[in-house]
């Protein structure tokens, strides 16, 4: 048995099998992602989902998914499954014997004497799915018929039956295109061996997300079916089915899908599972390099790159892929701001950490490959840069004050990770002086310093360590305000204070930061992360669930996130050394039972606050794993 399976009674289990969803990426952008039943429970989901530069760079669900039907002696039997009102249809899920992720999806039917083995698999740079059936086993003869479900749509939105599609399509080799719309790209559906497509257009009406329902969004579309195609299948046979945005030799797919099967690496274990994900947030399209935030639905931001970028590559000893995705970053920087998030051609710069964050993912390239020079020759022009546009004052407020603490904030927005916005406004505003901004700009003028011998950069990294305990410290209290406006200083316990203990350069006493760590291991560490904030706080919230407010209400205020807790590994060994071992390497295998929940062989955005710690949010977060990773390492290197 592989390392991540499920059996029949699990698959058959729907409220066990639609709460596990595979995603699976590839460098194009495409992705695919479905439960592991292929019951699609979100807007999201979608055999193959790709970039569409034409119309708005985003991601649109092309091929939302596929009704396999078995053939025998005239009677059929469906193995695909949807939702609508009321009931799922047809409910192929009973035929299903066994998943298994090992190397990639495997799904095993059982209909009578007939064993059928579904893979999935997307081709490693170009914009196209294979979908491989074998028969494994049959008594009489057998035929498959496949039903392709088109959506053509933002995979934001919901497609709606309409009459402005375009119902005519071509003729391929072993298949057919379709261009359902001008504006996209044509969907080009073949088949490796000789087969007919059989025209019979028709709208599957009210196909339900029961995800969106939960969320509180629209939840109902409507999805084209064109047709089918027709085979028959031998036992021992196998037969591929593929879905792109070219045309594809039929007689090259077997050796392409064999190919493709020898890239991945196996998700044998833990580890593999990581570092199999890492590789799916890695876009490489039209000459640049971007980090995906996560899946499904977010795009890149420029904060999670820096964050996500060292523990997604330099971990693995891929330090060109690390430099090729700075360089990227580096092309969007507008004065001293990077964009906070890039999806398509839309980007907003609110982002009063991600130009600070920057220096430290130069930092860690620099101390996995004692590679200083290279930094020099293509950053240090940014570098410099971003500090005389904080130290110069830019949008959003953001200006260093006298004392040399960094201000940032404007009434409607929030410019730090903790950035929900509800209608009333940010849930977590923080204007001011906020405690891990100031770390990090401390940070950001000592590396400049070690790379320049800048004196001018040293006398204001000077400045702000003089300021920084006496502003933030309290003995009482006995931990760091999360953030400074004036005279108010804000003491909620939050995992901000963490950074103040963990980069490459401090200002706070051992003593001090020993009692910051102290206290967010009693009140914010669990065993999925650490909770964003302490739940004696009466704004404290323990479950992420509702509507679009309700969430953003909880997200920053209870709810755990993992990409702290690399962090706070990372200031405890500076503390303690060898002897935290043991107490690192617990935390860490711990999150091998996320493997087989939520985002299946990847690790979740975010998790309740109080247990059992549900998964919640993106099904796979490019900081989550990445911090995971980079943990991994550190307690390696003690």
């Amino acid at each position: 048995m592989s390392y991540i399976h499920f059996d029949k009674t699990q698959l058959i289990n729907l409220n066990y099998s639609l709460e596990r969803e595979i995603i699976r990426s590839n460098r194009s952008g495409a992705y695919t992602s479905t439960s592991i039943i292929c019951c699609n429970t979100r807007k999201y989901h979608g055999l193959l989902v790709v970039p569409q530069p034409k119309i708005d760079s985003q991601s649109h669900v092309m091929l939302s998914t596929v009704h396999e039907t078995v053939i025998q002696h005239g009677a059929s039997f469906n193995l695909g499954i949807s939702k609508f009102p009321g009931n799922y249809s047809p409910r192929g899920h009973k035929y299903l014997e066994d998943f298994d992720s090992e190397p990639i999806p495997k799904l095993t039917y059982r209909v009578g004497g007939v064993l059928l083995e579904k893979e999935l698999i997307l081709d490693t740079n170009r914009d196209r799915l294979m979908i491989r059936y074998t028969l494994l086993d049959a008594h009489s003869p057998t035929k498959i018929r496949i039903q392709p479900f088109l959506a053509f749509r933002g995979y934001h939105d919901l497609c709606k039956a309409n009459t402005h599609i375009n119902k005519k399509f071509k003729r391929a080799p072993n298949g057919a295109i379709f261009h359902l719309y001008d504006k996209y790209d044509p969907l080009y559906l073949q088949v490796s061996k000789k087969v007919e497509f059989v025209p019979a257009p028709d709208w599957y009406y009210n196909v339900e997300y029961i995800l969106e329902r939960e969320r509180g969004y629209d939840y109902q579309e409507d999805l084209y079916v064109p047709g089918y195609f027709e085979f028959e299948i031998e036992k021992g046979e196998s037969v591929i089915f593929s879905a792109g945005l070219t045309e594809a030799d039929p007689k090259t797919r077997q050796n392409a899908f064999e190919k493709e099967i020898a890239r991945r690496i196996p998700r044998s274990n833990f580890v593999n599972c990581l570092k199999n994900s890492a590789g799916q947030f890695l876009r490489q399209r039209d000459g640049d390099t971007r980090v995906i935030a996560g899946y499904p639905w977010f795009g890149w931001w420029g904060r999670d790159t820096f964050v996500a970028a060292p523990g997604l590559t330099l971990t693995t000893g891929d330090s060109k892929t690390f430099l090729d995705i700075m360089d990227t970053m580096s092309r969007d920087l507008k004065g001293p701001l990077f964009p906070n998030v890039g999806s398509g051609v839309t980007t907003n710069m609110n982002s009063i950490d991600a130009p600070l964050w920057y220096f430290w993912a130069l930092q860690q390239y620099i101390k996995y490959t004692g590679d200083s020079k290279t930094i020099k020759d293509r950053y240090l022009g940014k570098m410099k840069g971003i500090i005389e546009g904080y130290l110069n004052g830019t949008d959003f407020n953001i200006h260093v004050l006298e004392n040399g603490l960094v201000y940032g904030g404007e009434e409607g927005k929030a410019l730090t990770w903790m950035d929900a916005v509800t209608p009333d406004g940010p849930v977590t505003p923080r204007i001011g002086c906020p405690v891990e901004i100031q770390a990090l700009w401390y940070n950001a003028l000592c590396f400049y310093y070690e790379l320049t011998g800048d004196e001018d950069i040293a006398s204001h990294a000077a400045k702000i360590s003089n300021t920084f305990e006496k502003e933030f410290w309290s003995e009482e209290h006995g931990y760091l305000a999360d953030y400074i406006d004036g005279e108010e200083k804000d003491w909620a316990i939050r995992p901000n204070m963490i950074f103040a203990t963990s980069l490459p350069y401090v200002m706070l006493s051992d003593d001090k930061c020993d009692a910051v760590l102290e206290t967010a291991k009693s009140k914010l560490l669990t065993t999925r992360g650490m909770r964003s904030l302490s739940p004696d706080d009466p704004a404290y919230k323990g479950y992420y669930f509702g509507d679009q407010i309700s969430r953003d209400q909880a997200y920053h205020n209870g709810t755990v996130w993992v990409w702290p807790l690399g962090h706070f590994v990372e200031g405890y060994i500076r503390l303690h050394g060898k002897s935290s071992a043991n107490f690192i390497n617990k935390i860490v295998k711990g999150f091998d039972g996320v493997m087989t929940q939520y985002g299946v062989g990847a690790v979740a955005e975010i998790y309740d606050g109080d247990p059992p710690h549900r998964p919640k949010g993106a099904i796979s977060q490019a900081w989550s794993v990445s911090e995971l990773l980079r943990m991994m390492d550190l307690v390696k290197k003690i």
